[in-house]
């Protein structure tokens, strides 16, 4: 059946109102985290997406990972590394091994804590922001944004630069206030020390004291309970290479320090000049694992593992 031009023009608005309404339909379904992380923390299909929503910093997460352990975060312990195992390169160089695919991944998985811990030395290596500025944008209009993970930066002599990326974003309004971890002095102790936390105060951040352990370094036993104290519910620990030490050399000796390892192996070689986070663990050191899952993002895998007690 032949039409004339005004039943044309007329088919043709219709089909393009159809496909504008198809349009705004699609760009308001939330955006979904990867099911891989729904199998590794054992979350039902619907509750995947409640774990990334922001909530007031007044009020209880909608849903939050939850530990058996009750003076310690849930903790879940994660990093890249070559196939070679190196997750930086010489002097603690930043590389960058995780692919985009990988990469994605791991900021939905900040989404899903309340804490994420790096170390001072990754702080100033790479001056990160912690944050999930790779994930797809919620609608501009509506009720929901991204749940931004406290940063905490483990930093026994308080070296963070006032400068950095974490203490610029919270003065301008799009990150959270960075905690600064440092070791317990006393009350006419180190004065530079005690010019250093007014100058990171004055500059935005919140300097949290913590006793430190035989070696003189951050207690991470002390630490975790601290950290509970303050509301710190669940605590993603991205590195370096000394705090992936630290915390495995504890939950070897005290089995009660990491609930989640997840691993992103990227295909390339570093070789002897990168850097490593095994070389100061015996196979006594080391805590028993149970594999989970493992799936490929893009070119890297990523593996999940559960701490067994």
């Amino acid at each position: 059946m032949r039409t004339n031009g005004a039943d044309a023009r007329f088919d043709r608005a219709r089909l393009g109102r159809r496909l504008a309404q198809t349009f705004d339909a699609m760009t308001t379904i939330l955006p979904s985290p990867p099911n891989f992380l729904s199998r590794v923390f054992e979350l039902p299909a619907g509750d995947v997406l409640a774990h990334s929503v922001y909530v007031d910093d007044d009020k209880p997460r909608i849903c939050s990972l939850h530990t058996l352990e009750p003076n310690r975060p849930y903790v879940t312990l994660t990093f890249a590394q070559s196939l070679d195992a190196k997750i930086a390169g010489q002097g603690g160089k930043q590389l960058a091994l995780s692919g985009n695919e990988s990469m994605l991944m791991t900021h939905w998985l900040r989404t899903f804590h309340d804490g994420i811990l790096v170390g001072i030395g990754t702080a100033l290596n790479d001056n990160p922001q912690l944050n999930t500025r790779h994930l797809p944008p919620f609608s501009a209009d509506g009720p929901y944004k991204y749940h931004l993970p406290r940063p905490i930066i483990l930093d026994t002599d308080l070296r963070l630069p006032i400068d950095c990326k974490l203490l610029r974003n919270y003065r301008a309004g799009v990150g959270r206030r960075p905690w600064v971890v440092t070791r317990a002095i006393v009350a006419d102790g180190d004065e530079s020390h005690v010019s250093r936390q007014t100058s990171l105060e004055t500059t935005g951040a919140r300097i949290i004291e913590v006793n430190t352990d035989g070696d003189g370094r951050i207690s991470i036993p002390s630490l975790l309970v601290r950290l509970r104290e303050l509301g710190i519910q669940s605590l993603m620990v991205e590195g370096g290479a000394r705090v992936i030490q630290s915390f495995l050399g504890v939950e070897a000796r005290h089995r009660n320090c990491i609930d989640t390892v997840i691993i992103t192996v990227a295909p390339t070689l570093v070789g002897n000049g990168g850097v490593g986070y095994g070389t100061d663990l015996s196979s006594d050191m080391l805590p028993g694992v149970q594999h989970i899952e493992t799936e490929l993002f893009g070119r890297d895998a990523v593996v999940a593992f559960k701490v067994t007690q």
